[in-house]
């Protein structure tokens, strides 16, 4: 190679380390051909003008103080579980069936005896009021508008009577044991007064995840008595809400103190999920806490299929982590989850636009849920199955 021809080279190769690593790549994407996923050039100033999910997230980080949007986006360590509930989605390929009548499709689930009218359920995340003055009851009144089915954190900025109250219909209760079981036997007495039938025991805090980005804030926040707990109202705040000594037992003990149905969430391997049927709780939610826990580097739904081969259809399996599309729901439920729970995309919603944010982010999974099982020729729950999923070779 000649020395001009050398130049040009090296002058090409600057060029494009240039570009790799210009912040105008985050703004643009590689010229718009690269088939990533790019923020929006322009922030909403509406929901309608949200064409996915991702456009409110966008729009939250803009909102939201620097420490309100690390506790809504932070994970444990280096986030690489995070990462890995999205991208163990991109390992599975849908095989779509053709000339079938998609004309009606069916969206609907029963669970515990009650029919839902979509699979898409609102997964328990804690201290809303962080993300929007409405917090919970922004977040009530949209899945109540919307018909989805919720789950209220023990650590709610409004109570559980709060929220069942504003959504006219009592939503699920999410339990974290603390050590102290007087405090605990308050909490669950403060569901059922509010008319919860489900209780959701967390069962993947024995100690807290190493959360670098967020967890000295939250407790700050607490310290300092600047974010509410209304399920804590008139109870003392423990000292902490995860408890190491839980173990199995914790089952027969909630058996003996409630009869709302239990749910277990937080199991991850077939061997808990055999425990689970043993020991007779009535449901579990394959969770990994959105990735703030154990730095597995495992994503949910690689977890699904031995958890549902060892339930064999005994008790509903539902699932969490990483959903961000329609897409991602079917896969989960051709691999056998009886619902979905959503996590971040709603209180993207939430913090964008509150009430409506939130009806948006709804609206937007259900009608993507819908596109792809007419396209994969579906028309019902009972129509998906692991025919229509297979992994990438």
């Amino acid at each position: 190679m000649d020395t001009q021809a050398q130049i040009r080279e090296y002058n090409r190769r600057e060029f494009l380390r240039f570009i790799t690593y210009s912040p105008l790549i985050s703004y643009f994407g590689i010229w718009g051909c690269t088939g990533e996923k790019r923020e929006s050039d322009l922030l909403l100033s509406s929901p309608s003008e949200a064409k996915n999910v991702f456009d409110f997230d966008t729009l939250a980080r803009q909102k939201l103080n620097q420490d309100a949007y690390n506790f809504l986006s932070g994970g444990a360590d280096d986030l690489k579980t995070v990462q890995a509930n999205r991208e163990a989605f991109d390992e599975l390929q849908i095989r779509s069936r053709r000339l079938v009548n998609v004309s009606n499709v069916d969206t609907s689930v029963e669970l515990f005896g009650q029919v839902m009218a979509t699979p898409i359920m609102l997964a328990p995340i804690g201290f809303q009021q962080l993300l929007h003055p409405e917090g919970e009851l922004a977040v009530a009144r949209a899945s109540a508008a919307k018909k989805h089915e919720m789950i209220v954190s023990t650590v709610s900025s409004y109570s559980v009577k709060e929220i069942n109250e504003v959504r006219g219909t009592p939503a699920w209760f999410q339990l974290y044991p603390t050590p102290d079981r007087k405090i605990t036997t308050q909490l669950i007495r403060k569901a059922e007064e509010a008319g919860s039938k489900v209780l959701v025991l967390t069962v993947d805090l024995p100690v807290l995840g190493n959360r670098e980005n967020h967890l000295g804030f939250i407790r700050q926040m607490i310290t300092a008595q600047k974010i509410a707990l209304g399920n804590f109202e008139g109870l003392p705040f423990p000292s902490q809400v995860h408890d190491p000594s839980l173990d199995w037992q914790m089952i027969e003990w909630l058996r003996a103190n409630t009869n709302m149905k239990l749910v277990l969430k937080g199991i991850v391997t077939r061997e808990d999920a055999r425990l689970s049927v043993a020991n007779g709780v009535d449901g579990i939610i394959v969770s990994n806490h959105g990735g703030r826990q154990e730095e597995s580097n495992l994503g949910t739904i690689e977890c699904l299929p031995e958890i549902v081969n060892e339930v064999a259809g005994r008790i509903p399996v539902l699932i969490d982590g990483g959903f961000r599309r329609g897409t991602d729901i079917f896969k989960a439920l051709a691999l056998g989850a009886n619902a979905i729970c959503i996590g971040r995309p709603y209180v993207w919603g939430l913090a964008a636009f509150g009430q409506t944010g939130v009806e948006k982010v709804l609206d937007i999974l259900r009608a993507e849920l819908v596109r792809i099982m007419q396209l994969a020729g579906t028309t019902s729950r009972s129509r998906i199955n692991s025919d229509f999923v297979q992994r990438n070779l």
